[in-house]
C-alpha cells in the first residue's frame, strides 16, 4: 500500500468530497496506522488490531464515497455491502461470510491485473507468433523430384534451406505487418476453449453458500468446451494475448498474494447497518423480523472480531481487515446495536447534513464536479457550456430548498436538479451545433425557469424529483 501521511490522504479526499473533516481524519489515521503496523516486528504486529469505524449521518453526505475513494487511493481490496442483504443462518438470504469471499474475489482480480501487466510484453510477443502461425502455416516437407532424374542429396538440402529462408522472411514480414496493424481487417479461424465457472452455473442455487470443497469438485468435473470462430486479426490478437497471459501467470502466487492483501489491507464497507439495529437488541428480545436482524448482528460479530473464513481459494483470517459501518440512524441509535458489536467499532464519527454553501462547493471544487462533467460531455458534441454568475448558486439554493421541503437525500439531489437544468440542452445539442450554435450560457434565470416551479409544487415534485 502507498505510504501516504494522514494529511496527504485528507488532501486527496478533499479533491472529490466536500466537508466531513472528522470522517476524513478518522479514515486517514486508520490507513496510517495500518501502514505503521506493517513496519512493526511480526510478533507485535499480530497484536495490533484495526480500529473499526462507524459513520453516522443522513443519506447523500459522502459516507460511501469516503470509503470508496480511500480504497482506490491505497489500492486496497474493497467491497461495499448492504447489511440488509444478510440474514442469520436458517433464514433465506446471504450468509455474512460471503462478504469475505467477495472481498477475496476482488483482491484476486486486483492482483491478477497487476501480474498480467508485468507479463504483458511476453504475452503480446507470443500472441503475435500464434497469429503468424494462423496466417502462414508451416510449409510441407520438401518432396520435389526433377523430371527424368533423381535429385541428389546436395540439391535437395539446398532447396530445403532456401524454402526455410523464404518462409522465415515471409513470417518476419507478416509479424511486422501484424504489429503495425496493417492486417487488422484480415480474418483468421481461432479455436476457443473455456470451462464454465461453477459459481455461474449454480448461481441460482446459492453457490456462494456451498461448501468450498464441493464447489472445487464441481469445477473439476465440468468438461471444457471448445468452439471455432472466425474473427478479424485485431480481435483475435486480444483473445490470444489473454490466453498467453493466463499461461504465464503463476496461479498459486496470485492466490497467495490475494489472500495476503485481503488479510492485511482489505476494507469492508457495511452500509445500512442501522437497518439491522432494533430497540430490543440489547436485551435479546424481539419478535418477527427483529429476530433475523439480531441474528445478522450475532453473525457479524465473529467476522468483525476476527475469525477464519473458509473460501474456495483457502482460509482467510479477518483479524486485520478494516470494517467501516455506516447508517443514517434515523429510527434507531448506535446504542441499539448489540453491545459486543458496538465495542468492535470504537471510532464513531458523525457526518453533517449538507447546506446550500456545501452544495455550491460540491458544484465548483471537486475534480469530478457535476458541472464539469456536463461541460465535458457537451464538449464532445462541440458545444461549449459556461456558467454565469449566480447560476451555480441558484442550483445549490434549489437543491437545498428541495431537500428541506421534500425528502432530504443530500448531494444526490444535485444530480436531479442538474439533469433537469440540462434536459433540453442535452436533447437538442446535435441540432444546435448543426445550426452553428457553439456556446451555451447557463444563467440564474435559466436555472430557475427550468426547476423553480417544480420545486415549489410539492405534489408534482414527488413524481419529477
Amino acid at each position: 500500500m502507498q505510504n501516504l501521511t494522514p494529511r496527504e490522504v485528507v488532501a486527496e479526499l478533499d479533491r472529490y468530497i466536500i466537508g466531513q473533516a472528522a470522517a476524513k481524519r478518522a479514515v486517514a489515521v486508520a490507513m496510517r496506522n495500518r501502514w505503521r503496523r506493517q513496519q512493526l516486528a511480526a510478533e507485535m504486529a499480530r497484536e495490533v488490531y484495526p480500529k473499526n469505524i462507524i459513520m453516522i449521518g443522513p443519506t447523500g453526505v459522502g459516507k460511501t464515497e469516503i470509503a470508496r475513494r480511500l480504497a482506490k487511493l491505497t489500492n486496497a481490496p474493497f467491497i461495499k455491502v448492504e447489511a440488509t442483504k444478510y440474514t442469520e443462518v436458517g433464514y433465506v438470504g446471504r450468509d455474512v461470510e460471503s462478504m469475505i469471499r467477495d472481498l477475496l474475489d476482488f483482491a484476486m482480480s486486483l492482483v491478477r491485473s497487476e501480474m498480467a501487466e508485468s507479463v504483458r510484453e511476453r504475452a503480446t510477443d507470443a500472441a503475435n507468433e500464434r497469429l503468424v502461425d494462423l496466417l502462414l502455416p508451416a510449409p510441407a516437407p520438401y518432396e520435389r523430384v526433377p523430371v527424368g532424374a533423381e535429385e541428389d542429396d546436395e540439391s535437395r538440402e539446398r532447396a530445403v534451406e532456401d524454402a526455410a529462408e523464404r518462409h522465415a522472411r515471409t513470417r518476419e514480414r507478416l509479424r511486422k505487418q501484424i504489429i503495425a496493424g496493417k492486417l487488422d481487417d484480415k480474418e483468421v479461424e481461432l479455436t476457443l476453449s473455456h470451462k464454465p465457472a461453477a459459481h455461474m452455473m449454480f448461481a441460482n442455487m446459492g453457490m456462494d453458500q456451498m461448501d468450498p470443497d464441493m464447489a472445487n469438485m464441481l469445477e473439476r468435473i465440468i468438461p471444457e468446451q471448445s468452439k471455432t470462430r472466425r474473427m478479424k486479426v485485431v480481435d483475435a490478437r486480444q483473445v490470444l494475448i489473454e490466453q498467453e497471459t493466463e499461461k504465464l501467470l503463476d496461479k498459486e502466487k496470485v492466490v497467495t498474494e490475494a489472500i495476503r492483501r485481503t488479510e492485511e489491507n482489505g476494507i469492508v464497507f457495511i452500509d445500512e447497518v442501522d437497518k439491522v439495529a432494533t430497540p430490543s437488541a440489547g436485551d435479546g428480545g424481539g419478535r418477527g423480523p427483529d429476530v433475523s436482524r439480531q441474528g445478522v448482528q450475532r453473525d457479524l460479530l465473529p467476522i468483525v472480531e476476527g475469525c477464519a473464513v473458509t473460501t474456495r481459494h483457502g482460509v482467510v483470517h479477518t483479524d486485520h481487515i478494516l470494517f467501516v459501518a455506516a447508517g443514517a440512524f434515523h429510527s434507531a441509535a448506535v446504542s441499539d446495536l448489540m453491545p459486543e458489536l458496538q465495542g468492535r467499532f470504537p471510532i464513531r464519527v458523525e457526518l453533517n447534513g449538507l447546506t446550500r454553501e456545501d452544495f455550491v462547493r460540491i458544484l465548483s471544487e471537486p475534480h469530478n464536479a457535476l458541472t464539469k462533467q456536463q461541460q465535458q460531455l457537451l464538449a464532445v458534441e462541440g458545444l461549449e457550456v459556461t456558467f454565469e454568475d449566480g447560476a451555480i448558486e441558484a442550483i445549490a439554493e434549489l437543491a437545498a430548498q428541495a431537500n428541506a421541503t421534500l425528502e432530504n437525500i443530500g448531494a444526490r439531489r444535485l444530480m436531479t436538479i442538474v439533469e433537469k437544468v440540462f434536459e433540453e440542452i442535452n436533447f437538442d445539442a446535435p441540432e444546435r451545433v448543426a445550426k452553428g450554435e457553439k456556446k451555451v450560457a447557463i444563467t440564474d434565470a435559466f436555472v430557475r425557469e427550468r426547476v423553480a416551479d417544480i420545486v415549489k409544487d410539492e405534489d408534482l415534485s414527488k413524481f419529477v424529483l
